[in-house]
């Protein structure tokens, strides 16, 4: 298998959220408008790359599918109103596939997220999603930080989304994205535990074919990004290649989120 630093190995995941000109504040700074997305896909197939979804890269770095050559994945986190949309025909008129993980509490009539407001998909619309070429996979309930949570509420925050899914989609959901990434070993295999066979964080690097398969490194579409990031990331530039430690840092923030959540209960991931 070919080390993470050759430019070959180098795996652009990318990491969407709304595709729209007028966002809500809070997530402004995660968002793409409709024009510069078309662009970035335009990009994106120019690299010439083969595209794939979140499952078939699992398969690839868990030695359970043959390596696909020069692979590039796009994936969408938690489900808003673009994607069963305007989003999903801008990648099916350029045959690009992509992962939408969808927040399951957020996009259901009647229940409760952690999310602020914003126009969102309904879950009805998940099996349209997958009509379009996309691949479902799970991204909790509520959208916690999960390395913050007891054992039982993190159970429950991986089991109820995914059966959620499944019941909506009549087959198996199998991958999932940590709300804004946050992960530690214990929530990994709890991840395992719970049936999921990948899950992706974000880490702002690029994957690789010795990538975890449980901590699959994203890159994050930011409003600042152009074009020019895409064909750097598409040729396997531009930054740090995973897998790689924890920095003290990461580690530092991660007990200082433990502790408030102790005292001020769960936590919006964002």
């Amino acid at each position: 298998m070919r080390g993470a630093g050759t430019t070959m190995s180098r795996i652009p995941v990318l990491l969407y959220h709304a595709v729209m000109d007028e966002p809500p504040d809070w997530i402004a700074e995660f968002t793409v408008t409709p024009r510069e997305f078309g662009a970035q896909l335009d990009a994106i197939v120019a690299g010439g790359r083969t595209p794939v979804t979140i499952g078939a890269l699992a398969d690839q770095l868990a030695g359970r599918a043959p390596v696909v050559p020069r692979p590039v994945v796009l994936t969408f986190d938690d489900g808003f109103a673009d994607l069963p949309g305007p989003t999903a025909e801008a990648l099916a008129a350029r045959a690009l596939p992509a992962t939408a993980y969808l927040t399951t509490g957020a996009i259901t009539p009647g229940r409760r997220s952690l999310l602020p407001p914003a126009p969102m998909m309904t879950l009805s619309q998940a099996p349209l999603l997958e009509q379009y070429g996309m691949e479902v996979g799970a991204h909790t309930v509520t959208h916690p930080q999960l390395d913050t949570l007891p054992p039982k509420a993190l159970h429950r925050e991986l089991r109820e989304s995914k059966a959620v899914l499944e019941d909506v989609l009549g087959h198996q959901v199998t991958h999932l994205a940590y709300p804004h990434g946050y992960n530690s070993r214990a929530v990994r295999k709890a991840v395992a535990r719970a049936g999921y066979a990948s899950a992706v964080a974000v880490r702002h690097a690029l994957s690789s074919d010795t990538d975890e398969t449980y901590r699959i490194a994203r890159l994050i579409l930011r409003r600042s990004h152009t074009v020019a990031d895409i064909e750097a990331w598409m040729d396997g530039r531009g930054a740090p290649v995973a897998p790689f430690p924890d920095s003290l840092p990461t580690v530092g923030w991660r007990f200082y989120r433990r502790a408030r959540a102790v005292v001020k209960g769960p936590v919006f991931a964002g």
